[in-house]
């Protein structure tokens, strides 16, 4: 077999959420004979092999295709789409395509003056932001939070929240959300 494939059966095996214990007992193997396939010190058979894909809901296709691929780690600005609401007021530059498919999706918000961006409901996204330019606030439930170039803003998004520029310039942040909800 090819070298390497300990590392991305385990790779898919912590994507899915499977502890070595319950890839085992889910493909009839032990523990100590999946943490050698992972650390390529022993090869399945084919069958085995192909048992263990199928749980982990891979296809033998896929699988290996992905041996092959190389990452993407470098966007650069023919990579990002934007989008502008005129009626409030802002416009969005996401930094990473499909981010939205990611853990975090990056984006540059970049807000008129007395712009607004759309209210959210309560999620259980996080919310990262760094003025850029300008300063903004936070409506955070019922409380407001103000930040101006040069800082930082952090909040988990349990309550309704809405970012605003009540600042007579342009404001711009580079803004990250988890959980995708932008």
């Amino acid at each position: 077999m090819y070298k390497g494939i300990g590392k991305k059966i385990k790779n898919l095996r912590l994507k899915k959420g499977l502890t070595q214990e319950e890839l085992g007992e889910r493909t009839d193997l032990t523990k100590g004979y999946i943490s050698q396939i992972e650390r390529d010190l022993s090869s399945p058979s084919i069958d085995t092999f192909f048992s263990i894909l199928e749980v982990l809901g891979c296809s033998p296709k896929e699988f290996f295709d992905d041996l092959d691929h190389v990452q993407k780690v470098v966007y650069d600005d023919e990579d990002q789409t934007e989008f502008i609401d005129e009626e409030l007021g802002y416009q969005i530059q996401w930094l990473v395509p499909e981010s939205n498919e990611n853990d975090m999706e990056p984006i540059i918000l970049t807000l008129e003056p007395n712009g607004k961006f759309k209210e959210f409901e309560p999620s259980l996204s996080e919310t990262f932001a760094y003025v850029l330019q300008g300063q903004v606030s936070v409506k955070l439930g019922k409380r407001i939070y103000h930040a101006r170039a040069g800082e930082a803003i952090y909040f988990h998004a349990s309550h309704e929240h809405q970012i605003f520029n009540d600042f007579n310039g342009i404001s711009k942040l580079l803004l990250v959300a988890t959980e995708s909800y932008l």
